[in-house]
């Protein structure tokens, strides 16, 4: 469990106000990008990540980003399209005009945008057609600095928390439809909340809850923070409720149970996570694939950020990054 003081890590990004895209060189690195490949962001949030392999794939190259959240896809487009002139680029179905006018833009490759969970991969992809796979699994800027989201305690909006807000259950009705008993095992299981039964206890006497500044006082109310925590009280439960909304959990392990299929020989896998959770289950399914002679670990222990980078984005300090090379 990550013990930094802020919401959650955020990931994507390149030029976006306030935001650095986390263990950018190490995971460019490990990807080992080939001129003319086919690449795949999974989490491409606002194209930090993926602006720096499109840089090195040239023009016969190929990326393919996806993302839950259309509002990350359109800023996505935008901070990738002006250092192409808009060459290349397509969003679903939808080409975009080809204006490149001089040769280093010319030689972008071809980049698209797909709305949907990285879950859907071993749909979408042929078997052994993908040379590198990047998941960046925090959470977006865009997604944290928008109170109208749900996603930070740090700020007053409705308790949504929906990475994908067109889809699937909210907050709001997780919180105040589900029984005492199932909210208390969410919160433990996804936030390793020890308090768990006295938090979920407190929000059932509470109900209805509909914003996350009401959510944040019963919490606060209940579990005060203890001795030594240097996270807010808040912080674990709005962690284990989004992880719970968006089937976090699962859709990665769909990702790592997808990639050995679809990954050439030689190609890369390369996963960056930000808590214990996601950590656990990356670490345990590389393993079990290299015992399968899938993998080749690229990393025995995981890569985490410098202190030069925790002291430019303090955000990076809960990052670990593990990587594995298709055999």
């Amino acid at each position: 469990m990550r013990t930094d003081t802020t919401d959650t890590p955020e990931r994507g990004g390149h030029g976006a106000v306030g935001h650095v895209p986390v263990l950018l060189k190490e995971a460019i690195d490990f990807l080992a990008v080939q001129r003319g490949g086919t690449y795949l962001d999974a989490t491409v949030g606002l194209g930090g990540h993926s602006c720096e392999i499109a840089k090195r794939l040239g023009a016969p190259g190929h990326l393919i980003g996806f993302d839950k959240d259309p509002a990350a896809l359109a800023v996505a487009q935008k901070n990738l399209a002006p250092v192409v002139s808009r060459q290349s680029l397509v969003v679903g179905e939808s080409v975009s005009e080809r204006l490149a006018t001089d040769d280093q833009r010319s030689d972008w490759p071809l980049i698209t945008l797909l709305h949907g969970s990285f879950a859907d991969l071993a749909n979408d992809q042929r078997p052994a057609t993908i040379d590198g796979i990047l998941a960046d699994l925090g959470v977006s800027s865009l997604q944290l600095q928008d109170p109208a989201r749900g996603f930070s305690f740090q700020a007053e909006g409705p308790l949504d928390m929906r990475m994908n807000p067109m889809s699937g259950e909210t907050a709001e009705q997780v919180v105040n439809h589900i029984d005492e008993r199932e909210l208390a095992d969410v919160i433990y299981e996804f936030g390793e909340e020890r308090r768990s039964r006295r938090i979920a206890r407190a929000i059932v006497r509470s109900r209805p809850i509909q914003t996350t500044r009401q959510l944040v006082d019963v919490i606060s109310a209940a579990a005060r923070p203890m001795k030594h925590e240097r996270i807010h009280p808040a912080t674990r439960t709005f962690q284990a409720l989004r992880i719970f909304v968006n089937h976090e959990l699962d859709d990665l392990k769909a990702l790592l149970a997808a990639a050995p299929r679809v990954l050439k020989p030689g190609g890369r896998l390369v996963v960056i996570s930000f808590h214990s959770l996601e950590d656990r289950i990356v670490k345990d399914a590389l393993r079990d694939a290299v015992k399968q002679g899938l993998y080749r670990l690229l990393t025995k222990k995981p890569v985490t950020a410098t202190e030069e980078e925790i002291d430019r984005n303090p955000r990076s300090r809960s990052a670990k990054m593990r990587a594995a090379e298709r055999v």
